[in-house]
């Protein structure tokens, strides 16, 4: 029986954190917290997580971060057209990768041990579940309206006033798609790395 949805919003590296959140699908309530940081913190997580066979599990899609060249570098990449025509754009440092690897190996480990686990896009998920801001992603701002939306439209009173993490929000994000995943409300958008990309149908 599964009784817990765990969002878990994976960094593109070790210098940004990444956020973990357990949610009891009976009461609707956080019941797990955290932050987290290198890969070995995440895998101590799971390592350390005693319901894997009674969770759903959510994981983010982080941005691949690796710099480019040129002065448009900081941005291009995840607005850039994908392009069939390897000749004629070459994919050179492979700069036409929007998402990042990190964690892929242990996530299919999971998923051949028997965990229920899923990838989701925090944007995509975000707009879906009317938690989208007009703000710049991740500045305080559309932190503030992210941690407000939570407490006030989905009912998650124990958040506390002060602001929280951009990590810890977003992994709660994850574990409404885990718990929309539970009643059956989502769908399979891509495939990314042998795992399912899900979002809100």
């Amino acid at each position: 029986m599964i009784t817990h949805a765990v969002g878990l919003s994976l960094g593109p590296s070790s210098s940004v954190e990444s956020g973990v959140a357990v949610m009891e699908i009976s009461t609707h309530k956080l019941i797990y917290l955290d932050k987290l940081f290198s890969m070995s913190d995440v895998q101590l997580f799971f390592d350390n997580y005693v319901s894997k066979n009674n969770s759903v599990f959510c994981v983010s899609l982080p941005w691949d971060n690796t710099m480019l060249e040129g002065k448009w570098r900081v941005l291009s990449k995840q607005y850039q057209l994908i392009h069939n025509d390897e000749e004629k754009f070459l994919n050179r440092d492979n700069w036409m990768q929007r998402f990042s690897t990190r964690g892929c190996e242990l996530l299919s480990s999971l998923s051949e041990q028997g965990a229920d686990v899923s990838r989701f896009e925090v944007y995509l998920a975000r707009q879906k579940l009317n938690l989208y801001s007009n703000y710049k992603e991740r500045s305080s701002a559309d932190c503030k309206f992210l941690q407000s939306a939570l407490r006030f439209e989905h009912g998650f009173d124990e958040l506390p006033s002060n602001m929280m993490p951009m990590g810890e929000l977003e992994a709660i994000v994850g574990g409404l798609l885990a718990e929309r995943k539970i009643k059956g409300e989502t769908e399979n958008i891509f495939e990314f790395k042998g795992l399912n990309v899900i979002n809100v149908k």
